[in-house]
């Protein structure tokens, strides 16, 4: 579905949960209407993107970007399946350690309410209906699945990410993978060696240099989103790991597997430069040329629509599955 290419929006929902409308401040039965009024640097950041995506797609249909939905419920189906399918990706590239690692994404209606994985479910095997829905000021369960716990940990480092950066950041992804580890041990940012990592340039990428063991309490969600600052895009965390936000979880899931790469690729690099081979030397892409990769791959639109080949793939691997009993997914509490 194309982004709504009106200057005005304005979409209309009840909220059909009394626990949902106190957390949001709201009385049961309210109607909530979002005026999505675009302002003069808002329809020019839409056109840029526009040629942006036309630039970069070749024919009668061009890419669109990140989609646009009928209703909240419909656009929370897309969130939850889309979940699943990047968590199907992670276990087809190797990212599982035990139970660790986890995504949140924030709801389409509740923007107080974050949709996360359950702890302990092989990420092969998740599917939408398996997603819990948790309140990000307390952590409780307030919708979704009720089978198995959240991740506690990874409430801690969602919700102070989410907190502190809540007009941009709606998804983010931390996983234990073996590149992202083994870079993660020097503490420092990645080099601008490949066209590709050109998407986390400069702000975009930055590096917690200060591990504070495994996360109990709030300190390393806060601790994370300082060093993402108000432009990180993903981080390096000294001794941990790796983590990614977005405006999608497709964004946030493309750019974690996108550092991830990197890291190995750079990892390789610093061992083939160990040798002492004079031929052998690093070259970094020139400041210009990486400004420039980054304004025209490191969009939201963009990096959304990069996604969509291994989301679609898992998709269509999973079946009906990965899909069923969506139909009434909500906040029901």
């Amino acid at each position: 579905m194309a982004p709504p290419t009106a200057a005005t929006t304005t979409t209309t929902a009840t909220i059909s949960s009394t626990a949902a409308a106190a957390c949001e401040g709201r009385r049961p039965g309210e109607v909530v209407r979002m005026d999505t009024t675009k302002g003069p640097e808002e329809e020019q950041e839409e056109e840029e993107m526009e040629c942006q995506l036309a630039s970069l797609s070749r024919g009668p249909n061009p890419l669109t970007g990140i989609p646009t939905f009928p209703s909240f419920q419909e656009h929370r189906r897309h969130i939850v399946v889309h979940m699943a399918a990047v968590f199907r990706n992670w276990a087809r590239n190797g990212y599982t350690e035990g139970i660790s690692g986890h995504i949140s994404v924030r709801d389409p209606e509740f923007p107080g309410l974050i949709w996360m994985n359950p702890i302990g479910r092989h990420f092969a095997l998740l599917n939408g209906s398996d997603m819990l829905c948790l309140r990000i000021s307390d952590g409780e369960v307030v919708g979704g699945n009720r089978t198995r716990p959240a991740n506690n940990p990874g409430y801690y480092i969602h919700s102070e990410i989410h907190k502190a950066r809540p007009h941009d950041i709606h998804a983010v992804c931390h996983a234990h993978t073996i590149a992202g580890r083994a870079w993660a041990a020097f503490g420092r940012p990645l080099d601008m060696i490949t066209q590709d990592i050109c998407d986390v340039y400069g702000e975009a990428l930055a590096v917690d240099g200060e591990y504070g063991g495994i996360v109990t309490a709030e300190q390393e969600g806060r601790q994370i989103a300082r060093a993402l600052g108000r432009r990180g895009k993903a981080a390096v965390l000294l001794n941990h790991g790796l983590i990614s936000v977005g405006h999608t979880v497709d964004e946030a899931s493309f750019l974690f597997g996108l550092v991830d790469r990197s890291c190995e690729i750079q990892l390789r690099v610093e061992a083939a430069c160990a040798g002492g081979n004079p031929a052998l030397r690093k070259r970094i892409i020139p400041r210009e040329l990486a400004e420039a990769n980054f304004r025209m791959a490191g969009e939201k639109n963009w990096l959304y629509e990069e996604a969509q080949p291994d989301i679609q793939y898992e998709i269509e691997m999973a079946g009906e599955v990965i899909r069923a009993g969506l139909d009434d997914i909500g906040v029901d509490v």
